[in-house]
């Protein structure tokens, strides 16, 4: 989105428009704001999904993957990061870890997770792609949009950028 806005001002000028996360995850990747359309992920301790969502073209969107919350296996890295960046992704919510922060930061994507953990997942090509997710506290929906800065995340049934 090339129009600028703040979580906050959406938060006071879309109060009944928006699902507000609670603020339970932290700054991973380079872009601290980023916004777009939801694509949703599914899956526990095994980003087969991940691997191949990122790896098809982005468009613009945002990967939300719900993985059930375990801080036991890192759901993206280094590689599935810069194969997202290249590919449009405008950046990934992960409820669950990632791993090699320190060049998560330097790559041209938005990452927010609950944490970050050094050990890989297992690939047993489980999960489901564009189902309805639940997680700190917002019901998110593939379709709905996405918006991020370092003040939190909110979710929207429709794109609201075109009101900014």
């Amino acid at each position: 989105m090339s129009n600028p806005y703040s979580v906050p001002d959406i938060c006071d000028d879309f109060p009944d428009a928006i699902s507000v996360l609670e603020p339970v995850f932290s700054d991973f990747g380079g872009k601290s704001r980023f916004s777009g359309e939801i694509v949703t992920i599914k899956c526990f301790e095994d980003n087969s999904l991940v691997r191949d969502a990122v790896k098809s073209e982005g468009r613009g969107r945002v990967l939300v993957v719900d993985g059930g919350g375990s801080l036991r296996h890192a759901l993206l890295g280094d590689l599935l990061a810069v194969a997202a960046a290249e590919n449009g992704w405008q950046g990934l919510l992960i409820n669950g870890c990632v791993r090699d922060v320190e060049i998560l930061e330097t790559i041209d994507l938005g990452v927010k997770a609950l944490n970050c953990f050094p050990v890989k997942t297992e690939k047993r090509g489980e999960g489901q792609l564009n189902v309805n997710v639940a997680f700190a506290g917002a019901r998110i929906q593939p379709g709905n949009f996405l918006y991020s800065d370092t003040n939190g995340v909110v979710v929207a049934q429709r794109n609201l950028s075109v009101d900014f």
